[in-house]
């Protein structure tokens, strides 16, 4: 065939050779396993460390402590009017444990409610001491005098915070601080003069107040706990004291939770499409993801005993100006000072604090961990988790935690040697066939997790996302 003629042939639309499409019908195609977007790196159950909980339960002993009444109200809306319930005034220090419903309620209504906008001073550092002040709603600032005359920055309360309770009960004394307003405000006030009202007409809430002020058997650590009376010194014969370390009479136990599903596969496809790869297997490699994604949402969100629910009040504090900060940060690793192991927030949090660090000139370094560059503050790296909520307003909650037995810190609890364990507190059940020809397998993974000492997980709350590097809300 001359040259001209296979031009000719090629001019005309004719082919010469095997085309593409029919030869892929005899090549062998690579194929992926299935791929699932919901895995994420789940760093919460890769840093913890896990301790077998035998019989399903862990009890975390503790030296008997006495609430001083650091806690938080909650508060009912109707409309533009907010009232305190009840018997979350057992939050205050006086009325702790007191359980007369009537009184509380009396108590509850005599309740005014007040507005502030910010900037507003809502008490004076000099004034006379005589209510009680509970924030229903917004952020204000806790501010006392310096060493040399300037303000300095105590704290910041926030919607349930309270402060001013010890003086309804006590001597009258002077606000040692004063409160301003960060953000508008909306508060409810007790005066001493309504509280000693009805202090004069229950007789029950007369003896509970006198307890109170006559305080606890014995002296108290920093912690609450009872002291531990020891002698020191070197000269003399001093006669030593004696003492004794009492427990908690009924201590927190921790019950492993569970997470269940039944798998399904047809007999015909386990049968004849498992090759390459394995129907069975790979149904089960993705069902086990998603069980370990439910877990670890579990450990940060579960209500009882979920990490963002464990944290005690005198461990929660909110930002000082809305996104996170390099000052918050410092004043978190301040609760979690020993020895503090990893801080976890929402990847937009994270964000938010590469931002905050930038308009500041601040480059904060990054630490290896097993081969992976993460960043850290302090030298404390900052791990992410898309389990930490984001609220509707756009803010999330940055934690820090102490791990460890060993450490009094978290630990995550589950039960090994499980029949037909496959990971280490998760086991896979064969079910057996029903008439309808499925394979079912039953999928268990068995979990909790402990706060062995309150000072072993600090949260850092309210902190606003959706900022821009100069501050503003985007």
């Amino acid at each position: 065939m001359t040259e001209q003629h296979v031009t000719e042939q090629q001019t005309a639309g004719g082919q010469l050779s095997l085309g593409t499409a029919a030869a892929r019908n005899l090549a062998t195609t690579t194929k992926s396993v299935p791929q699932m977007q919901g895995i994420s790196t789940r760093w919460l159950l890769r840093l913890l460390p896990w301790v077998r909980a035998a019989g399903g339960a862990y009890r975390v002993n503790r030296r008997l402590g006495y609430t001083i009444g650091d806690g938080r109200v909650t508060f009912v809306t109707t409309g533009a009017d907010i009232q305190v319930i009840p018997r979350e005034l057992g939050e205050l220090a006086p009325l702790r444990g007191f359980d007369d419903d009537p009184v509380l309620e009396a108590l509850a209504g005599r309740f005014s409610q007040e507005e502030y906008e910010p900037g507003d001073l809502i008490v004076e550092s000099g004034d006379p001491a005589d209510r009680v002040v509970l924030i229903a709603h917004g952020k204000a600032g806790k501010i006392g005098a310096g060493e040399y005359g300037d303000e300095n920055v105590l704290g910041v309360l926030a919607g349930g915070g309270f402060f001013g309770d010890r003086a309804l009960a006590g001597d009258e004394q002077e606000w040692e601080f004063s409160v301003k307003a960060l953000t508008a405000c909306t508060v409810l006030i007790l005066t001493r003069d309504e509280f000693q009202e009805v202090l004069g007409r229950s007789e029950e809430l007369r003896a509970h107040v006198a307890r109170f002020l006559e305080g606890p058997d014995r002296s108290l650590n920093p912690y609450g706990e009872a002291a531990i009376e020891v002698a020191s010194g070197h000269s003399g014969e001093p006669v030593l004291p004696g003492t004794y370390v009492d427990y908690e009479p009924a201590p927190r136990e921790y019950e492993l939770s569970v997470a269940q599903t039944v798998l399904r596969v047809h007999s015909r496809v386990a049968d004849l499409y498992n090759e390459p790869m394995d129907q069975v297997e790979q149904q089960l490699r993705l069902t086990i993801e998603a069980l370990r994604e439910r877990q670890e949402n579990e450990l940060i969100n579960n209500r009882d005993f979920g990490l963002l629910h464990n944290a005690e009040t005198t461990q929660r504090i909110h930002t000082r100006s809305g996104p996170p900060t390099p000052d918050d940060m410092d004043e978190l690793l301040t609760l979690v000072w020993k020895d503090p192991a990893f801080f976890l927030a929402h990847p937009k949090t994270i964000a938010a604090f590469g931002r905050e660090c930038s308009r500041r000139g601040v480059y904060p370094e990054s630490v290896d961990v097993n081969g992976h560059r993460v960043p850290a503050w302090r030298g404390v790296p900052l791990f992410p988790c898309n389990k930490i909520p984001i609220s509707r307003t756009s803010t999330s909650s940055v934690l820090l935690m102490r791990t460890g037995e060993a450490a009094q810190g978290v630990i995550g609890l589950h039960q090994t040697g499980l029949q037909d364990e496959v990971q280490p507190g998760l086991s896979v059940r064969f079910m057996g066939v029903d008439d309808k020809a499925l394979v079912s397998y039953l999928v268990s993974a068995y979990y909790s997790a402990a706060v062995l000492v309150p000072d072993a997980l600090a949260v850092l709350e309210s902190v606003e996302i959706a900022h821009g590097a100069d501050g503003a809300a985007l």
